[in-house]
């Protein structure tokens, strides 16, 4: 077998420092994203197991749907990065923006449908009694957020598209230590309980909104992008949006079915079930930085016509992803005995969270795998097979989660490792088939 060569060598060091140029500080911003949620868990937790429980299922139902909606971001990011590959930054600003105003309108419309809706989504997940009551109002309260989160989301996508992680990073950071001084005063200076939880994650999501505009209003400015609408490019963000929604659907389905089969194990089972889904939720975003630099380095070597940088920028995103899933899995699994206590005073939960934290720690590394080629395969535009595999994902994952759900233990190990395996299977097979980069330039 050849030696690399020196330039071979140079090329890989390149890369890697533009990779972790954006995934670094990408990792910060996403590991406080979750923390929002960690904080309102752990703050709501020592309220009692009810509570817990209630803040889960009304979780479940925002993060379905600003889930369902992160193509905002994730459509954004390539097609930002095209244009400016292609040496286009005043349309990749107005890519941005275009984003932007439909996460406003979409934020709008969906609150508004919301609020008469909120008491039967939590309903539809089995819940009655004083955990319906108190999910019911923390729901309809987080609504008032929804437009601001969106168009956070949105914006989070242009910066990324323009190579710029850093400016998230500060927002997000300002933000979730706002959100943990703001909640903890709502909930027991105050003593508003589950819904002084909701109300200060609603301030401090307006206001994050607010510093997103100033940037982007700034960055038209700066290019001559137009601040306002433009209709085509609205459309084609629905356009480019649309396969990543049907993809995204089937991403939270599985979270629904997994939250449904824990509701069903009781109190103690849902309130155990939330604790693990926020702890995953963390590691799987400080994995998705890689993801997210993927988006943007494939997205920008696209539109420099550079199909060698795709593959390298691809094959070293695989291998740092595998790396980072193992380091997070050794990390869980050592704190997994001790960490309980954070999360809640029930016994009960206390008992069985390090079991579930265990059965994630084993899955991490195939995780790993997944997140980078999700992104990879996103920055491709390859949107269209990415909601096909989520399909066949589904179809083999609620099968096996039905058939082995009726434990704790049953339930998590068809999560993390059923699953994130399929999902493994059928990312990989587009991923590593010759011809996937000729065939994204064509896009």
């Amino acid at each position: 077998m050849p030696r690399p060569t020196l330039s071979a060598h140079a090329d890989r060091r390149a890369v890697d420092r533009d990779i972790l140029r954006l995934a670094v500080p990408a990792l910060g911003a996403l590991v406080v994203e979750p923390l929002f949620l960690l904080t309102d868990t752990a703050l709501v937790g020592h309220l009692g197991a009810t509570p817990l429980a209630a803040v889960g299922v009304a979780s479940a139902v925002l993060q379905t749907v600003t889930g369902l909606l992160v193509f905002l971001a994730y459509s954004t990011t390539p097609a930002v990065a095209r244009a400016l590959g292609a040496g286009d930054r005043r349309g990749a600003v107005h890519a941005g923006i275009d984003g932007m105003w439909l996460a406003l309108v979409l934020g709008v419309v969906l609150a508004l449908v919301g609020w008469p809706v909120a008491g039967p989504l939590v309903s539809a997940f089995g819940t009655a009694g004083p955990v319906a009551e108190a999910a019911t109002a923390y729901l309809t309260l987080s609504l008032l957020g929804l437009p601001a989160i969106l168009v956070v989301t949105a914006s989070t996508g242009l910066l990324r598209g323009l190579q710029d992680t850093r400016t998230p990073l500060v927002v997000a950071t300002v933000g979730f230590l706002a959100n943990g001084l703001l909640n903890a005063a709502l909930i027991y200076g105050a003593g508003w309980g589950v819904e002084g939880s909701a109300a200060g994650t609603v301030i401090v999501q307006w206001a994050m909104a607010g510093v997103y505009v100033v940037i982007a209003v700034r960055a038209a400015r700066s290019s001559g992008a137009p601040l306002r609408p433009g209709p085509s490019g609205v459309v084609r963000a629905l356009r480019s949006g649309a396969w990543l929604f049907v993809r995204t659907a089937s991403l939270r389905v599985a979270m629904l079915a997994t939250v449904s089969v824990a509701a069903g194990l009781g109190t103690t089972g849902l309130a155990t079930t939330q604790v693990g889904l926020t702890v995953f939720a963390t590691l799987a975003f400080a994995l998705d930085a890689l993801a997210i630099a993927g988006q943007a380095l494939v997205g920008h070597g696209l539109g420099a016509r550079d199909p060698d940088r795709v593959r390298l920028v691809t094959g070293r995103l695989v291998l740092l992803g595998i790396a980072g899933g193992v380091l997070l899995g050794v990390l869980t699994a050592a704190v997994s005995g001790v960490v309980a206590p954070v999360f809640s005073d029930a016994e009960g939960v206390r008992e069985a969270l390090p079991g579930v934290l265990l059965v994630i720690a084993a899955g991490m590394p195939v995780a790993g795998y997944v997140f980078v080629l999700d992104g990879v395969l996103i920055g491709a535009g390859d949107a269209r097979y990415l909601a096909v595999a989520g399909g066949v994902n589904l179809v083999v994952y609620l099968p096996l989660l039905w058939w082995v759900g009726g434990t704790l233990a049953g339930l998590w190990a068809a999560f993390a490792l059923g699953y994130i395996g399929v999902r493994a299977v059928t990312l990989g097979v587009r991923a590593h088939r010759r011809g996937w980069v000729e065939a994204a330039l064509a896009r």
